[in-house]
Formats: structure tokens, C-alpha cells, sequence
């Protein structure tokens, strides 16, 4: 594929997935940030209901979970067209080929960065550049706790699939260097951040440095779907069982 058409790929993936959200970000950012009260006073809600009918929030959370994994079925079909010989789940350590060692490493990357992330956040409040973030939703029903840990999954394969499987790929592809390829996919993932606010935008800016030497180095991704996975399970869940108590809301 020459190079034209590999930068017209990428374009095309990033500006359907997170590229278009990234741009979103930032003008919620600006939006929040000249607001009454700045960014301090302003909140960032994920998973939020979806209809005030449990039957139709259900459906509609189910959904928006399953088309949101189109993007990582898009990139990885992409990536499979390649004249290589290895499958793309190989390819980019997608594999289930060394289940104990990339569920180690997912882990020790999850508290290498979790509890990092989280004094990040503090700081930002008491700053005042980083909105409230609402992992969860207020209304929860039986089903919420299994559909908040589906949701953890999809963001990690769609933000690590895309932003570090894929897009690095292409990158070094089209010769990019290692350090502009890093830099590259860690600006992205702050950039779709920024929502939240300028602490977030940064802490997911250093979390992209890492997973992308990460991936430089060893080539597998499924370690960084496993940390990305549990951020945000302990994030959405712990919001979801522990808000209240914790004085939260």
C-alpha cells in the first residue's frame, strides 16, 4: 500500500473513532473552562443512563457497547490485509498465546498507573482544571454492575487497539520514528481526555508514553487491555458501590 493511501487510512480510522472524539473533547473543554464556576465547577458523566425505562437503558447500553467494537473489528480487519504472514491478533499481541503473562503485567501496569491517576485527579480538583468526573450512573439496576464491566472492556479495546495496536503500526509503517510514534499516540489518547479537564488530558498524556513504549518493546497489547480494564472497572464500579459512603455525590 503506498504511503498516500496508508495516511488516507488512517485519517479515515482515527477521524471515525477517536480522532473525532479528541476534537469533541476539546470543545467541551473550552466550552467548561469559560462556564460559569470554570472547570472546577463543571462535571464530566460517563456511562450515564441512557432512557428512563430500565428495558430501553438496558438496550441502549448493550448497544452503544457492541457498535462501539465495530472500530476495533475495522482496525484490526485493516491491519490483516498487510503481506505478512503472522494473524494480526499475533501480530499485535492480541493473542491469548501467554495468558498468565499478560494478565501479570496488566496488572502491575494497572497499579503503576491507577493509584498515580488518582492523585492526579485530587490534584486537579483542588487546582480547579479538571471537572468532576461521574464514573457511573445514578439510577442502577441489576444489570448495571455487569454492563459498567462490559463497558470497561470496550473502552480498553477500542482505546488500545486502536491507539496503540493500530495507529503505532501505522505510524512506524509510514516511518515514523519510535519517539514521534510514542508521542504521537499519547497525544491522541490525552487529547480525547480532555473533557474531563487539563489534569486528565495529562495523566492519559504520561499513561500514552507508557503503554506506548510498552507495546514498542514487546509488541503485545492484551497486557494493556487487562490494566486499562481494571482502571475502569475499579473506577466505574468503586464509584457505583462506594459514592455515598465516601461522600462522592
Amino acid at each position: 500500500m503506498s504511503d498516500r493511501r496508508l495516511k488516507a487510512e488512517v485519517w479515515i480510522v482515527l477521524g471515525l473513532s477517536l480522532g473525532a472524539s479528541g476534537v469533541y473533547s476539546l470543545v467541551s473543554l473550552i466550552r467548561k473552562a469559560t462556564a460559569d464556576g470554570g472547570l472546577k465547577g463543571q462535571t464530566a458523566t460517563l456511562n450515564a443512563s441512557q432512557d428512563n425505562r430500565e428495558v430501553f437503558d438496558f438496550v441502549y447500553q448493550v448497544l452503544g457497547i457492541g457498535f462501539a467494537l465495530v472500530i476495533v473489528a475495522l482496525a484490526l480487519y485493516l491491519l490483516s490485509a498487510d503481506p505478512v504472514k503472522e494473524r494480526v491478533t499475533e501480530r499485535i499481541g492480541l493473542d491469548l498465546s501467554r495468558p498468565r503473562h499478560d494478565a501479570l503485567w496488566g496488572s502491575l501496569l494497572f497499579l503503576g498507573i491507577g493509584v498515580p491517576g488518582l492523585a492526579l485527579y485530587g490534584i486537579g480538583r483542588l487546582l480547579g482544571i479538571t471537572a468532576q468526573v461521574i464514573p457511573a450512573p445514578d439510577t442502577s439496576y441489576w444489570w448495571t454492575v455487569p454492563v459498567l464491566v462490559l463497558a470497561a472492556v470496550q473502552n480498553a479495546l477500542v482505546e488500545e487497539v486502536v491507539v496503540v495496536g493500530y495507529l503505532m503500526t501505522r505510524l512506524r509503517q509510514l516511518r515514523w520514528s519510535t519517539t514521534a510514534t510514542i508521542v504521537a499516540a499519547a497525544a491522541l489518547r490525552g487529547s480525547y481526555h480532555l473533557y474531563q479537564g487539563v489534569g486528565p488530558g495529562i495523566g492519559n498524556f504520561v499513561m500514552g508514553l507508557v503503554f506506548g513504549y510498552w507495546f514498542h518493546r514487546t509488541r503485545r497489547v492484551l497486557p494493556l487491555v487487562v490494566a486499562h480494564t481494571l482502571l475502569d472497572v475499579v473506577a466505574f464500579v468503586g464509584y457505583l458501590l462506594f459514592a455515598d459512603s465516601l461522600g462522592l455525590k
